[in-house]
């Protein structure tokens, strides 16, 4: 099995991976906002593949879980990511029920890295059943039950040392014709061969060390039996086979 230590293979498709660049510990996401803190003076390097572009930092992605409650996800944090505690849970639950309130009655949802919880008690208090499970806060259950009709990851791929490890889990819990609903922002046109890695979404102090591509995501959907649908950069799909009820709310022109 690979380990984390093997900086120069690709965590997506195993193929070869090269050094990209560094930037400061401290580069934080809320830079694109006008935030900035004073050099930490640690360099964190990532590493691209050169088949998929998937980008990496192989160094954070060895931390144990109690490095990164020290280092990352600590008091400080909410100061780079501010909206990690209601603004993002309350916007995306109103689009999930937006989306599928029709169907509340009847699917049954799990937002996996959901931190603690809060868009799936949103979610619950109008209809859904909807419940959380985050892999770092939480114990994982000792038998998953593959019942969930859609499981979502809002701003968790970014977050994952193991992009594989964590699809596979996810697949522990999804029905076979279950949709798995995630966000993570592909990198295609901001990281490019012999550039700089400005882009501001890689940004270590925010826990951003896995950076998708397009073809990565596609790639590492092939290896489930996933068929990948994105409707934007930023918000993207997995899934074998569409239900009904997907169908209807993902090509509502078809429907009519």
């Amino acid at each position: 099995m690979m380990g984390y230590l093997d900086q120069d293979i690709c965590r997506v498709c195993g193929k070869s991976a090269k050094p990209y660049d560094c930037c400061d510990f401290n580069k934080s996401c809320e830079e694109a906002r006008g935030l900035f803190v004073p050099l930490s003076l640690r360099p964190v390097y990532y590493y691209r593949c050169t088949a998929c572009g998937f980008v990496f930092a192989p160094e954070i992605c060895s931390w144990s879980k109690e490095q990164f409650r020290d280092e990352i996800y600590n008091e400080e944090y909410i100061r780079f990511d501010p909206d990690f505690v209601e603004i993002r849970p309350a916007a995306n639950a109103g689009m999930l029920s937006r989306s599928f309130h029709a169907f509340r009655e009847r699917l049954k949802i799990l937002d996996y890295g959901g931190g603690q919880g809060r868009m799936a008690d949103l979610l619950s208090k109008v209809g859904f059943d909807a419940s959380c499970y985050d892999p770092f806060y939480d114990e994982k259950p000792d038998q998953l039950a593959a019942d969930f009709d859609l499981i979502t990851a809002f701003e968790v791929f970014e977050h994952t040392t193991a992009p594989r490890q964590l699809v596979e889990d996810v697949v522990g819990f999804l029905k076979p014709d279950g949709v798995f609903l995630f966000s993570t922002l592909v990198s295609d046109g901001n990281i490019k061969e012999n550039s700089r890695l400005s882009w501001w979404y890689a940004s270590p102090r925010n826990g951003h060390i896995s950076i998708f591509t397009q073809k990565s995501l596609q790639l590492l959907g092939d290896q489930f039996g996933f068929q990948l649908l994105s409707f934007s950069p930023g918000v993207h799909a997995f899934f074998k086979k569409l239900p009904v009820w997907a169908k209807e709310v993902f090509y509502p022109a078809k429907q009519a």
